[in-house]
């Protein structure tokens, strides 16, 4: 199954190691073997799943695309904007720094359920592959109030976060 995304609350030294990995390729294998592993294994309070919901989510926090750059920030780096650290197309790696988790979190801290619900209903339907419902919508708001929660986590632990996912 492919798509799913996953945010990481990770340490400044994972990011020190990500970046001293000059190859994609390999800076990919790292992330799989290590990151994943030990995050998944030992340290469940710092990744926030947003399974094939962070497409929508993306969207409803910038301008309704899917793109790399649309929207204002900070909401526009909840997903995919900040620092590209993987640019082949079948895997997404972006990084955020501590401040602009910090900037992020604050942003996300302010939108409630009705806001959330507003902006996903505003996704141009047309550019979206999936049918905007109700029953979408519940499901991208139960994977963003987790994704909400690490944030706030990782900006008052001073973390990056890496949004993942397979392509």
């Amino acid at each position: 199954m492919g798509c799913l995304g996953v945010h990481f609350a990770i340490s400044a030294d994972d990011v020190q190691r990500l970046k001293s990995i000059a190859d994609e390729q390999e800076r990919l294998n790292h992330l799989k073997e290590e990151i994943e592993e030990s995050y998944f294994e030992k340290s469940p309070q710092f990744f926030a799943e947003s399974d094939k919901a962070w497409d929508a989510m993306h969207r409803a926090l910038s301008d309704g695309k899917l793109s790399w750059n649309g929207g204002a920030y900070p909401l526009n780096h909840t997903v995919l904007g900040g620092e590209l650290l993987y640019t082949d197309s079948d895997y997404i790696m972006s990084l955020k720094s501590p401040e602009q988790v910090r900037e992020i979190a604050g942003a996300l801290a302010a939108i409630d359920e009705a806001q959330f619900r507003s902006r996903y209903f505003a996704i141009d339907a047309a550019d979206y592959d999936f049918d905007l419902s109700e029953e979408d919508f519940g499901y991208t708001w139960e994977w963003f109030k987790n994704v909400r929660e690490l944030f706030t986590r990782a900006a008052a632990e001073e973390r990056y976060v890496l949004f993942t996912a397979d392509q």
